[in-house]
């Protein structure tokens, strides 16, 4: 194993990169919204995942993980308020939802043709959907990788990923 020992104990390089992941995550909706069950599903698979497997990093000195990140929405701005493990405030920022609001609805409504394909679709069909879906998906995460890297924060695709579903949960609508 890579960076471990030969009793298989993490070396600090290992840990330092340990240190760069979202530990915790938590969406605070001041409005609590009933959604439909594919929607409360996404949240919940892209929470798991994030946590699972992620690359993040807040720039700046005494700025090391890992975190706990809350994320809300007021008017048009995303907010990311970022702690540590311990829940010791770091930084909160802000991102403009303007210029994902597009994308934000373009991805529901290939969101919602895919959930309809995938009952009663021809394979092929589905598949051409999914696509679709999945290029939005991609979009949405560039942007929002783009956006944070412009406010210090280092993220993977895989991490933007799973953050821009969360910003589409936190603007589901029943």
């Amino acid at each position: 194993m890579p960076g471990a020992g030969n009793d298989g104990v993490k070396t600090p390089a290992v840990l330092a990169v340990d240190k760069n992941r979202i530990v915790s995550v938590h969406l605070d909706e001041k409005i609590v919204r009933s959604r439909r069950p594919e929607v409360e599903h996404e949240r919940r698979m892209a929470i798991y995942d994030l946590i699972e497997d992620n690359t993040f990093r807040v720039s700046g000195a005494g700025n090391e993980g890992p975190y706990s990140l809350h994320l809300f929405v007021e008017g048009e701005k995303l907010y990311f308020d970022v702690r540590t493990e311990g829940d010791i405030p770091i930084e909160t920022f802000f991102l403009s939802l303007k210029g994902f609001r597009a994308v934000i609805r373009e991805y529901f409504m290939v969101c919602d043709s895919y959930y309809g394909a995938i009952r009663t679709a021809a394979p092929s069909r589905i598949e051409a959907v999914d696509a679709g879906r999945r290029s939005l998906h991609n979009e949405g995460a560039s942007m929002l990788r783009q956006q944070l890297s412009d406010a210090g924060i280092d993220i993977d695709l895989d991490t933007a990923r799973r953050l821009f579903t969360l910003v589409c949960v936190l603007h589901a609508r029943s």
